[in-house]
Order: C-alpha cells, then structure tokens, then sequence
C-alpha cells in the first residue's frame, strides 16, 4: 500500500513539473537553495542528531531515488546513505510480493468431502483397520493422502482406536448372548419389626422378564436348591433355551446348586470378584426394585413380602 501511494506520489510530482515552466537555471537555483537548507539543518541539528522517516517518507524517497545510479545517489546531498534508500526500495518490494503472494485460505487446504466419507466407511465397514491400513488402502486406489490426515478424520468423527474397535466389551458379550443368559441374585430388605428377609429372583437377559423365585428369612442351602428347580419347571413349560446362569460368588448360594443347573443343561458363570458390573442388567433392576418398592413400601412381614415382590 505504501509502495503504491509513493508510486502514485511521484507520478503526481512529475505530471506537476512538466505542467510547470521552469528553466535549468531556475531548476539550478532551486537545487543550490535546497542543499543549502539541508547544510543549515544538520548545523543546527547537529551531527549525532538521527532524522526520523515516517513509513510514507521512506516510501516516497525509495520511490524518487531507486531509478538513479548509485554513482549519482552518493554525490546527491542526502540526510541519509544511499544504501539506506535502497534498503527502504527492498523493504517496500518484499512488502508488495509478499501481499500477492498470500494465499487466500491461510493453512493446508481441506480434505475433500468424497475421501472422508470412503475413510469413515472403510473404518466403519473394516473395524480392526487403524489410521495406517487405511492409508495403505487409499495408496492402492490412487489417493494420495497423509496417515496423519486419516488420524485427524478419524479423531475428528469420534472414533477410537483400532484396538479399542475391535475389542469385545462385557456388555457387548451380554448383549450377543442374552438369548441364552439368565442372571439371578438375592435382595434384602428389613420388615418392620426389624426381621431381615431375603428375595430371590432370576431375569432373562433377551426379554427382561423378571422371574421372584422366593422370599424367606433363612435363605438355607434346600431352600435355594428347591427354588432353582422351580425355575428350571419354569423355563421348561415357557420354552426357554436358557444355557447359562449368571451369578455372583454369594455364599447362600450352595455348590449342589451348580449340579442341578447343570442336569439341564445350563452352566454357571460366576461374575468377578467386586465386579457388579458383570451382572449389570440384574443388578440395575435390584436397584429400581430397592428405589421404586421397597424405599415407597412399608413391609410389615414375610407375607406382605412376598405380596408386593410378585406384584
């Protein structure tokens, strides 16, 4: 901008002097006066005194003085070196080219639409593919893209790594077994008059249909074997193809129990240690039973019990 302003100056300034009759003596005269004035400044100034350029001034000199040798610049009477103003003339061009050289969109330029929507559905369609083996294959069909741009995509929509893809979590094991699965656990609740009852209910896991095997205040070993064969006459008159029962490591359940489970056909798998989440689906309803019942109910004996759990 600076450079165009000086340019448009000086050609201002030359369109004035050819409108202006001046004669080479005039021009000498006004020369003379003029270096005159400039040795009556630096007197007065001083030599260590430094003349200070506004940006228009530097660019209208560098303007003025860059067509002119640099034999002539050094004998012209200057209040700076000649090599300054050509430095200034320097400046002003690396300004100018810099200007049109700057790109409109600053930054690398977008991935194109089309390749992100074939990168996601590789990954989507190809679950154990990582950001490199999808680069690999947009080698093979002629796309050429950086491995870092496919990580970016990939972060960007919100998926994980391949090894967290292609890995099976607990609840997706569950989910793709639950026509087989069956969960069971013990719920305690205190009556009014302080006794301590225990409820013994199973769900399925592919219908959540929640089965109260019992209620009782001593959850003995014949006890919990008798109400493991009811539900067993159970799930034989529905048509349930249950094939395992999850539990916890409780010790009301007794080992004989495992025995009965399995002249069925059904095979015990007893959750982690301090793991609930392993038996999550049973463990939510106990929860909603706890919050939803029991915490809204007044349960005055084993009877009433048993009354609001089959309800």
């Amino acid at each position: 901008m600076l450079l165009r302003l000086a340019y448009l100056t000086v050609t201002n300034a030359f369109a004035a002097l050819r409108l202006l009759p001046m004669s080479d003596r005039d021009k000498d005269v006004e020369i003379l006066v003029l270096r005159h004035q400039i040795a009556i400044l630096e007197r007065q100034l001083g030599a260590d005194t430094r003349v200070r350029f506004a940006p228009e001034d530097r660019a209208l000199l560098a303007a003025l003085l860059t067509s002119l040798p640099r034999e002539v610049l050094r004998r012209l009477r200057l209040l700076v070196r000649p090599d300054t103003v050509l430095r200034w003339h320097r400046d002003l061009m690396k300004r100018r080219h810099a200007h049109i050289c700057q790109p409109k969109r600053p930054g690398r330029p977008p991935t194109v639409r089309s390749i992100r929507v074939l990168i996601l559905r590789l990954v989507r369609e190809n679950p154990g593919w990582g950001y490199r083996r999808v680069h690999g294959e947009l080698t093979t069909l002629g796309i050429e893209i950086a491995p870092s741009t496919v990580w970016e995509i990939l972060k960007e929509a919100g998926l994980d790594p391949a090894h967290e893809r292609a890995s099976t979590t607990w609840a997706d094991f569950l989910r793709s077994q639950a026509d087989a699965m069956l969960a069971c656990d013990f719920i305690e609740t205190i009556t009014l008059s302080g006794q301590r009852h225990y409820v013994l209910a199973a769900i399925e896991h592919a219908t959540r249909r929640v089965r109260v095997l019992g209620t009782t205040a001593h959850p003995s070993a014949n006890w919990v074997i008798q109400a493991i064969k009811n539900l067993v006459m159970d799930l034989d008159d529905a048509g349930c193809r249950a094939r395992f029962l999850l539990r916890d490591r409780d010790g009301k359940f007794p080992a004989l129990m495992d025995e009965v489970l399995t002249e069925d056909g059904i095979k015990t798998v007893l959750t982690g240690i301090r793991m609930p989440r392993m038996n999550s689906i049973m463990e939510r309803w106990v929860q909603s039973c706890r919050h939803e019942l029991l915490d809204r109910c007044l349960v005055w004996n084993e009877r009433h019990l048993r009354h609001c759990a089959c309800r």
